[in-house]
């Protein structure tokens, strides 16, 4: 049970640090290796000053949609950690940790259906005269879905967890 909890731990900060990449960074979309789009900003890559030059996306309600999944997410991770700690110290002997693992489930739920907004309605989403078909998803996507599984098994995992002394 011990291997349980430390796999579990090291589980939900690995869950909740990729989450935090792939709503932060930039690289959702790429157009060419010096252009990319993101949830937030749309960026150029200058090559003269070696930096990347980005301005705010333009906002629809699809890429509002997914801002909100993508952060809700990680919302619902982090109070699933901090329940889940709380839990360490104050649940009484043999007690299981179901609010943590239906916090998980949240999390993983809502970053599947914000992946999935993004996979479908990427056209509106990017909202650029481009053909979609010229770009390729980036990192941070992939670690999207990545997150999925591992937080969808963490939820269920956690509901079968039980406090030991």
């Amino acid at each position: 049970m011990v291997f349980l909890l430390i796999s579990l731990t090291v589980l939900h900060l690995l869950t909740l640090s990729m989450l935090l990449v792939a709503t932060l960074e930039k690289s959702w979309w790429i157009w060419a290796d010096s252009e990319i789009s993101d949830l937030w900003y749309n960026c150029l890559h200058d090559n003269a000053s070696d930096t990347w030059l980005c301005a705010v996306t333009n906002e629809s309600d699809w890429l509002q949609s997914v801002q909100a999944l993508m952060v809700l997410s990680v919302v619902f991770s982090s109070i699933a950690l901090t329940v889940f700690v709380a839990q360490l110290f104050i649940m009484s002997k043999g007690g299981l940790f179901y609010f943590t693992g239906l916090c998980q489930g949240f999390a993983g739920f809502t970053d599947f259906a914000a992946c999935l907004i993004f996979t479908f309605h990427r056209k509106e989403i990017l909202n650029d005269s481009r053909d979609v078909n010229r770009g390729r998803f980036g990192y941070c996507f992939i670690l999207a879905w990545l997150c999925v599984p591992l937080l969808l098994v963490s939820g269920i995992l956690y509901g079968h967890l039980r406090k030991k002394e």
